[in-house]
């Protein structure tokens, strides 16, 4: 059995929910609670972000 690692760090998910609007959400009922269409933005956000840092 593998583990997998996070891509993202805790701080940054809890940053772009943050932006998105959701970290009470995550806060009060956990990443579950997300809908998969904000986690989608949530990666395109961090892809956004990286893309940003890299150029």
């Amino acid at each position: 059995m593998s583990s997998r690692k996070g891509i993202m760090s805790e701080n940054l998910k809890y940053e772009i929910a943050n932006e998105l609007g959701v970290l009470n959400t995550v806060k009060n009922e956990g990443w579950g609670s997300v809908s998969s269409r904000t986690c989608g933005n949530m990666v395109t956000k961090a892809i956004e972000m990286a893309n940003k840092q890299h150029q």
